[in-house]
This record gives C-alpha cells, structure tokens and sequence, in this order.
C-alpha cells in the first residue's frame, strides 16, 4: 500500500494528512491542523504524531506566477518547449526580470475555442524560495513540492460535461477553473484567510483562538434573517474580505469563455458557517457548495466531514505525491537520498532457515553456487554476509559519492542564483546612482542659473536706483560756480560728467567731493580746456558707481 504526508504550509499554520492507497481504495489515515512558531519544529511534531518517519512528503510549492502562452497544436514536444522558452524569457525582459532565478514547470491543455491552438499553463517559482523551503525541511523525506492551485484538483470527482470553479481560500485565495476533467486556468489572489486570522489575531492574540472564532462564526443570509447579529462579533473583520473575493470570482466567471457549471468553495474560509449560501446569493443561478474529497462516501468513519474538508489542501498534495493530479508539477528536484536511506535499511537476515535475504528488490545478487536444499552452514552464512556487506558497502558509497555531488551541484547553482540576483541588483544600483548624479548635475545647474538670475534682478533693481541717488548727492555736492553740461551712463556702473565752470578751483573742489564723499569711484579727469572768448573753463570727469 503506498502512502504519502500531505503537508499544506502557511504562516503560523500548518495543514496535514496522511493518505494511502492500494490503487483501488483511498484511505485518510491521520489528518490535523497545527498552529507554529518553529516550522521545522513543528514539521516533526507532525512526523512524529503521524508516524511518518519515512513516509514520502507532498508540500506546497510558495509565491509561484501563472502564466499562460497559446501555441499552435501541430507543433512537435521540443518546438513546444523552445516556443515556450521563449515567450517567458520575452515576459521577463519586457519586466525587467532575470528569467534565470526561476524554477518553471508548464502543462498542456486543449483550448476548447479554438481546436488548432493549445494552452500552455506555465508556473514559475524562485530558486531562492526554492532552497529555503528545502533548507526548512531539510532531514525529511520530501518527494514532491507542487503548487496548491493545481493539487487542489485531486480531490475533485471531474465530469466531462461540466466546467467548474474550486475557490480555495486559504492564505491567499487560488481560483482554479476545470474544464471537463482538465485544470484550465489559475489565478491567485492577496485577499485570503490570512487577511482575516491576522484582524482577529490582533484582537486575540491567538492564532488558534482566531481559526476557531471563524470555524464558529456564521455569515448572515437573506435565508437566516431570523438569526440575531450580535452573536457575531467578528464579522466585520471577516465579511470584507470574503466580499472581496466573491467579487474577483464573479469576475472571472463573467470573461470565462466557457460556462461555469458550478463552484466549489474550499481552504480555510469554507469552515465559516453559511459560506456556501453566501456565495450562491452573488453568484445567482450557479450552483455553490462546500468542495467534499470525492472518495469521502466510501469511507467507513465516525470523523464529520466537515473535519476532513478543514485539510482539503494538504489531502490535495498526498493525493499528488501518491502519483495523481499533473504530475509535470512537481519541483522537488530528484536525488539518492531516499534510495540509500531505504538500502541501509534492508533486514540482510541472520536465522538458519533464511535461505535469502531482503535485498532482491534492490540489489541483484552475484549468482553463487550454494546447496540451498538444507540449512545453511556457517562458511555459507559468512559468504554471504561479506558478499552482502561487500555490496552494500560499494552502493551505499557509490550513492552517497552521487548524492555528495548531487548536493554540491545543488548548492553550486544556488550560489549561482544568488550571485546572478546579487549582480542585477547591483546593476539596478548602479543605474539609480546614475540616475542621482544626473539628477545632482541638473540641480546643480538649476541652482546656479537660479543664482544668476537672482544676481541679475538684484543688479538691475541696485541700478535702477542707483542713478536716482547719484543725482540726489551731486546736487548736494556740486559748488555754486559749477554746472553740468551732462551726465552720460556709458557701460555698466561707469559715468561721465562733463562739467564747466569760469574758476578752474571751483572745478577741483567738485571732482574732490565726488571722491572723498564716495559718491564715484575711480575719479578721474582730463586736463580741460578754457575758451578764451568767454573764460569758461571745461573738464571731463570719469568714475564708476559704488
């Protein structure tokens, strides 16, 4: 019988079930929620509660885009893969991205509107995140890492005839459209339980606390009018958010090219009582119920349903990692770790009667000639202990050397990953540095022009008095016996004064006063002249404007 952990994380919480099969019948072994502060620790709570000590693990993939590409159905698998190829590089340029930090997977699907084109639904995932979320699981046997918005599918009983919506609201709420028995389109929304465990959290400062007032709460509907608003006092944390999401839902449903049939709600929102009504009351004549595993009739169990539904994401991932669902999903890279922990653990035998041993499912034995007929002597029993020993010794090492360097490769490309995010930031640095010393060189000259301009008024506004002030002190200044023929401004601050007078003294005492009472500067003057007919004498005088 194979079995599988399906472990749904979130912050704070952790959704899990342990789920096996014999290929005829699904069996729900164990199945709970835990609160956390410690995820590794409370990893191994759940192991251990569980028993799952090498039990394969199924978890899901975090913070994973959709994207969607059309390409022509009659190309061949390896078109296929550099059109895709391509069309994602282009995404990731066209955003500034570096299209090598990402883990991506994608899966076909038939595009009922057009028979010539295929869907391609492409996820891609940090490699970053990627290793953390394996660093944070480390020492477990993790065998698949899928993301939820496909997983969540397993556990629908898919009609060909029907086109449904699963609405899982859990930390972020997944909307995954199914066409005919075919995942058709993920979105995903920031509106979740989150939002709602966090406004009641900070009331309760309970986690645990807030999942139960949710569990306990219940939505009020045109059909439960006779219900009383005031045993609810958490709905005006919870209502908005679902109003949110009821309204993106409606939206989809409204530009789907295919009818929707009907919609299944999930995740942990679906525990609110009365959530099914609600959403029926704005989705009008679509059909709305609370998602049931489809295998859940055939179990003979005493445990409520509604317990089940609680895990439906972590049932989802066990059903994924038992090899249902797409299995292109899975972004758990492969290793030999699982394969040498399971050939150490093989029981190689030591009774008498034991003519062979545990190994033959694993290792093929060298053929030896032994009298098997009877008991086995001890030569024989030492032979073929040092044989087994010799090759388990050689496995194991050969594995382990594979793993190492499977390992380092992993890290190698890690480091790889980080230096190549490393090096674009520091590109991005650079160009915003850039980007300041243009914007410091504009300022710069800005501020200079601002300055000149700011010196040319204060100039002109100094000037523009100036003139009227030399004016007002020359007539204070000026002897009686001296007249001015004329004042000129010639450039800038400079004045010309032509003067005369019928005492040559009276002309001295007048270019005196301009310079010894700072009316001029730089006083100078020419020589004159005297006409003779009149004994008028005439001087230039020449200064510059304080």
């Amino acid at each position: 019988m194979q079995t599988c952990l399906g472990l749904y994380i979130e912050d704070h919480v952790i959704k899990y079930a342990k789920v096996s099969t014999d290929n005829t019948n699904i069996k729900i072994d164990a199945f709970g929620i835990k609160f956390y502060d410690k995820l590794d620790k409370a990893v191994q709570q759940v192991i251990s509660e569980t028993y799952s000590y090498k039990t394969p693990i199924c978890t899901n993939l975090t913070e994973e885009v959709y994207n969607y590409f059309h390409l022509f159905s009659l190309l061949n698998k390896k078109d296929i893969e550099n059109v895709i190829k391509t069309e994602f590089e282009s995404l990731c340029y066209d955003k500034g991205i570096n299209k090598d930090v990402f883990e991506t997977r994608y899966v076909l699907v038939e595009n009922p509107e057009d028979k010539e084109k295929v869907k391609a639904i492409h996820v891609a995932a940090n490699k970053a995140s990627l290793a953390k979320q394996a660093n944070q699981l480390e020492g477990n046997r993790i065998s698949a890492i899928a993301p939820i918005g496909m997983s969540v599918a397993n556990i629908l009983s898919f009609d060909e005839k029907q086109n449904v919506i699963i609405v899982n609201i859990e930390e972020k709420t997944t909307v995954t459209t199914v066409v005919g028995d075919k995942v058709f389109d993920v979105q995903v929304f920031e509106e979740g339980s989150n939002e709602i465990l966090s406004k009641i959290n900070a009331k309760e400062n309970s986690y645990s606390k807030a999942y139960e007032i949710c569990k306990n709460s219940t939505i009020y509907t045109n059909e439960g009018k006779d219900l009383q608003y005031e045993e609810n006092d958490y709905l005006d944390y919870i209502m908005p958010t679902l109003y949110n999401i009821v309204g993106n839902v409606r939206k989809i449903i409204s530009t789907s090219l295919q009818k929707i049939d009907k919609v299944y709600i999930t995740g942990t929102a679906s525990v609110i009582n009365n959530i099914d009504i609600y959403f029926q009351e704005y989705l009008n004549e679509i059909k709305c119920e609370v998602l049931k595993p489809y295998f859940i009739n055939d179990l003979v169990t005493k445990v409520n349903v509604k317990d089940y539904i609680e895990v439906n994401s972590a049932i989802g991932l066990a059903l994924q990692g038992l090899g249902e669902g797409i299995k292109t999903m899975n972004f758990k890279k492969k290793n030999l770790k699982d394969d040498i922990t399971s050939l150490l653990s093989v029981d190689i035998g030591n009774g008498k009667n034991k003519k062979t041993t545990g190994l033959t499912s694993k290792i093929k034995m060298p053929k030896m000639d032994f009298n098997l007929k009877g008991e086995l002597t001890a030569l024989e029993m030492n032979l073929i202990r040092t044989g087994v020993g010799l090759v388990l010794l050689v496995s194991v090492y050969g594995g382990f050397t594979v793993y190492l360097n499977s390992q380092i490769n992993n890290k190698m490309e890690e480091v790889a990953v980080t230096t190549a995010q490393i090096n674009t930031q520091i590109e991005n640095v650079n160009s915003d540095k850039k980007k300041v010393d243009d914007n410091i060189s504009k300022y710069k000259s800005m501020i200079t022009k601002l300055q000149d301009l700011n010196n040319q008024a204060s100039e002109t506004a100094r000037l523009k008095n100036a003139i009227p002030n030399l004016l007002n002190q020359i007539m204070f200044a000026i002897p009686k016996q001296v007249q001015i023929t004329s004042i000129e401004n010639t450039t800038d601050t400079h004045i010309v004064i032509n003067v005369q007078s019928e005492k040559y003294e009276q002309l001295g005492i007048f270019q005196a006063a301009l310079k010894n009472q700072g009316i001029l500067t730089n006083v100078v003057s020419d020589s004159g002249q005297k006409q003779s007919s009149t004994s008028i004498a005439k001087i230039t005088i020449e200064g510059d404007l304080p």
